[in-house]
């Protein structure tokens, strides 16, 4: 008998393979292709406090093996998450995990407080709430000129510290590859009570459209993901999982099965797919089942056997 499950926080998860948030929706956006109960877990759309529109103008562009994107954080916000779209998540058997950003500290604070009261009461009436929280430190600080929180680790201390203080949900913080080092970010997390640490966020990139002679998009910089960038985030998953002792999700160009075992192999606890979901719409379904056969033909009968070989 094989397992694919896996536990990280204290939250169960019966494969390692999660949706990446801003790729899955919500995940009724995919229940009519495949049951969502398949999955390891879904972290939804990223969220704000207050509603965003996202960016204007063009927000995708493929590039060489990969996408570029400038969405821009387009949400409902926290409170009509709540009330519209975390009952038909709860609904399915499989983790659910929101992903909370903010354009200043206090909009972190106030978000996941808000995610957290919500989570204690539906525990009180014997009802599932959110059982994980991302945080995407990839947001620009607008009190500090628009830098990311995520860049520097001291300002990405802070935002850790005052949310881990609001909330005892089980907390992984989203580290971005633009950090100035990723392993001490990780290292950070880690000693201001961050229960994991999900990695890679998109990679800060460009795209310049030659006859009008500017810009693809209107904020000039877009993020990039996809397999491109796959060894990259390998790398970055094995540094940072040896560097600490809270599981590590590993993201970043994953779509196939040999991506999830190289990801495992490099010490990740889940993986979480992303671009692969706008490529092939059964990519989840797909990779759960060729992951069970995998171990199956391998004759590796639980994931511990082959985490972190590297």
């Amino acid at each position: 008998m094989i397992s694919m499950a896996c536990n990280i926080a204290g939250v169960p998860f019966k494969n390692p393979i999660i949706m990446a948030s801003g790729t899955f929706g919500f995940g009724r956006e995919y229940a009519e292709f495949y049951s969502p109960e398949l999955l390891g877990g879904i972290v939804g759309k990223g969220l704000t406090l207050h509603p965003k529109a996202g960016n204007p103008g063009s927000r995708v562009h493929e590039t060489a093996s990969g996408m570029l994107n400038s969405v821009g954080l387009e949400n409902p916000g926290v409170a009509a998450f709540l009330k519209d779209e975390l009952d038909e998540m709860t609904r399915w058997n499989t983790a659910v995990i929101a992903n909370v950003g903010g354009s200043n500290l206090e909009e972190y604070v106030q978000a996941v407080a808000m995610i957290t009261e919500n989570a204690q009461k539906r525990r009180t009436m014997n009802r599932r709430g959110v059982d994980m929280l991302e945080l995407n430190i990839s947001c620009p600080n607008v009190k500090q000129g628009g830098m990311q929180f995520g860049i520097q680790t001291e300002v990405a201390r802070e935002v850790v510290r005052q949310v881990r203080n609001v909330t005892a949900l089980p907390l992984v913080v989203k580290l971005s590859p633009n950090a100035e080092n990723i392993t001490q970010m990780a290292v950070m997390c880690e000693e201001e009570g961050a229960d994991g640490i999900s990695l890679i966020n998109t990679f800060s990139a460009m795209k310049i459209d030659i006859r009008r002679r500017r810009s693809v998009f209107a904020n000039t910089y877009a993020g990039l993901s996809g397999p491109a960038i796959k060894p990259i985030a390998l790398r970055m998953v094995h540094q940072v999982a040896q560097a600490v002792s809270i599981p590590v999700i590993g993201m970043g160009g994953i779509s196939s099965v040999e991506d999830i075992i190289e990801f495992t192999m490099a010490g990740a606890a889940a993986v979480q797919v992303g671009t692969y979901n706008f490529v092939h719409l059964y990519a989840g379904a797909e990779l759960v089942h060729g992951l069970e056969q995998w171990m199956q033909q391998e004759k590796v009968q639980s994931l511990d056997e082959i985490r972190g070989i590297l």
